[in-house]
């Protein structure tokens, strides 16, 4: 059964639990596509971000499970927008729920050398945020090809629906581990690993600057958000089918078509002029 059909199927769409049977077969379906992903690439280790959201933290646990905590090199990227208990939390997993090698690299004097070289995007709170995303996935890659790595994503089916991800930052990567979940998903797939549950409830955020969180700037919460996607934009319903079926306005579902239409152009590799001959 495919993720998209596992929510529609939901009597309540609002309540996408998984059974246990399923939960356990994304476990082993993910683990086993990481362990294949660091076979084919003749890797010694995988180089991950650890931010102290749920999406690292469940990608970590997988990575772990698939290729075992010696070979999982994971980098802590503390900056001005994200120092406080993300910071925390990432070294927490790193450090006591996972026991794997990880460095804490800080990001502030990075983003000012380049905020000193172009001072014009200071003021461009979108542009700024975006470097500190990219400036990560620079250096995860920079520790990658010191040690033969590759690099593990951590963005889920949601986030790469809508758009909800930084061009050449977090979308940087070799693999997306959990891109086939929904962000319910991802949630309730890191209760089943065994996840702290403070951890698994823990308000998302993309961490481009200071008190940005994923749901203000989506302009809804994430089950919704997931609704919507599973039933309108990968599933059957019509848009206004959609609305009635989970009590919202008929705005909202068409605010969800519109960013997922809008970015479309991030889902796809870098376009080209076809042969001239």
């Amino acid at each position: 059964m495919s993720t998209t059909e596992e929510l529609v199927r939901a009597t309540d769409p609002l309540d996408m639990s998984l059974s246990t049977e399923e939960l356990d077969a994304h476990r082993e379906h993910i683990t086993d596509f990481i362990g294949e992903q660091y076979e084919a690439a003749g890797a010694d280790t995988v180089v991950m971000g650890l931010s102290g959201g749920i999406d690292s933290t469940l990608t970590s646990h997988l990575a772990v499970e698939a290729v075992g905590a010696e070979n999982v090199h994971a980098l802590v990227l503390p900056s001005e927008v994200n120092r406080e208990s993300n910071m925390s939390d990432a070294e927490r997993v790193a450090s006591e729920l996972l026991d794997v090698e990880y460095d804490v690299v800080e990001i502030d004097p990075i983003a000012d050398a380049f905020l000193d070289a172009y001072p014009d995007a200071d003021e461009d709170r979108m542009a700024t945020g975006n470097l500190y995303v990219r400036i990560r996935a620079v250096l995860n890659y920079l520790v990658a090809n010191t040690e033969s790595g590759i690099v593990l994503g951590t963005g889920n089916r949601t986030e790469a629906l809508v758009g909800y991800f930084t061009k050449y930052g977090d979308g940087a990567v070799d693999c997306h581990p959990i891109a086939n979940l929904y962000k319910q998903q991802v949630r309730q797939l890191a209760r089943h690993v065994g996840v702290p549950e403070d951890l698994a409830a823990k308000e998302a955020s993309a961490e481009m600057w200071v008190g940005q969180t994923d749901e203000d700037e989506l302009g809804m919460d994430y089950d919704t958000l997931d609704s919507v996607l599973a039933l309108h934009v990968d599933g059957p319903l019509s848009a206004s089918a959609t609305a009635s079926e989970i009590g919202v306005d008929a705005e909202t579902v068409e605010r969800v078509r519109e960013l997922y239409e809008a970015s479309a152009h991030k889902r796809r590799a870098p376009p080209g002029p076809d042969a001239l001959y």
